[in-house]
């Protein structure tokens, strides 16, 4: 044999090695990334940790992963784009602030799209959550899940609020958002954004008379110690997406894809019971406290009170006018 046809073939070997070494390493084998901007002790920590490990168990170790807990890996913003981008391999993501990149799901931010919590597990299993899940996977974005936040509900120093008429003339703390800034001027209250840090003391010197979160926020911030009045408006219940990158989804098998859904459906399920858990002993705190708690079994009156927030919403966004009654009328 040619000495000169050895060093071809040689050469060929070593070319064809340095291929496979600079090729792309597949999303099966490599290590996932997971975003996550809670604490570890959390709902949605445990549902994202059972999320990977049953993956790892049902590929037999072919995916493996692990979670960033308390934003380690950046700012939501920044975590969706690389999300999108690949970077991260899936995430848990509040749909409020993804508007900004997915504008469809800021409908889940609107005042009463949701009439409790078991149905917006219904909607958001549904065809309703589905939709989003289409507008999702058009920036690049697997939804595998909807997990619970829980819902946000009026506090207060004065009095119990069961109308709408119980607001008015009323200062509320509200997150820094225009939709929920309008919540309250459509019930005749004076809102009032602030940083979330401010409230406790700004309740204690009458700064502003309430404000409005979940249970597990009301309680261990310790506002139920200034704030004895909570009435469960649940006035907004904007869900969670266990998300993944659609580069990594599909670069998987459909077996694999197969066992990622699974996955997901489990963990979305296992948190909703966590958080459920995490909610019932927050009240518990509360009510130990002196807390007065009231519900609110019919939420008409305050729907209907949004109609100015609605018209405003949909007059600035006419393209999210069927998605916004897909939700509103759905049972």
């Amino acid at each position: 044999m040619k000495i000169s046809n050895l060093i071809g073939r040689g050469a060929f070997a070593f070319a064809a090695a340095a291929t496979m070494a600079m090729a792309p390493i597949s999303a099966e084998a490599k290590d996932w990334r997971g975003w996550n901007i809670h604490v570890v002790d959390y709902p949605v920590s445990h549902g994202m940790e059972a999320f990977m490990a049953e993956v790892t168990e049902k590929t037999g170790g072919a995916i493996k992963g692990k979670t960033f807990h308390a934003g380690v890996l950046g700012s939501q913003p920044d975590a969706i784009e690389q999300i999108r981008l690949g970077v991260i391999d899936f995430g848990v993501f509040s749909l409020g602030p993804m508007g900004q990149a997915v504008p469809a799901t800021n409908v889940v931010s609107l005042p009463f799209i949701f009439k409790s919590v078991p149905q917006m597990y219904r909607l958001m299993d549904g065809a309703e959550g589905a939709a989003l899940g289409e507008a999702l996977e058009e920036k690049g974005i697997v939804a595998l899940g909807y997990y619970d936040a829980g819902a946000r509900s009026f506090y207060n120093s004065i009095k119990p609020i069961n109308t709408p008429a119980d607001v008015a003339g009323m200062k509320v703390r509200v997150m820094n958002n225009d939709l929920f800034v309008g919540m309250i001027e459509s019930m005749g209250g004076n809102a009032t954004p602030m940083a979330f840090a401010e409230v406790f003391q700004s309740i204690k010197t009458g700064v502003v008379d309430g404000a409005e979160n979940n249970p597990p926020s009301y309680e261990s911030t310790s506002h139920f110690e200034v704030a004895k009045y909570y009435s469960l408006s649940q006035h907004l219940i904007i869900p969670e997406c266990l998300c993944m990158s659609k580069k990594t989804f599909d670069a998987l098998s459909p077996e694999h894809q197969a066992i990622v859904k699974a996955a997901g459906k489990n963990s979305t399920d296992l948190q909703r019971k966590l958080w459920q858990d995490r909610e019932a002993a927050s009240m518990e705190i509360v009510k130990a406290g002196g807390v007065e708690v009231n519900e609110i079994a019919d939420k008409s009156a305050f729907q209907a009170a949004m109609a100015p927030v609605y018209d405003n919403y949909l007059a600035a966004n006419p393209d999210m006018t069927e998605l916004v009654n897909l939700f509103r009328n759905a049972d």
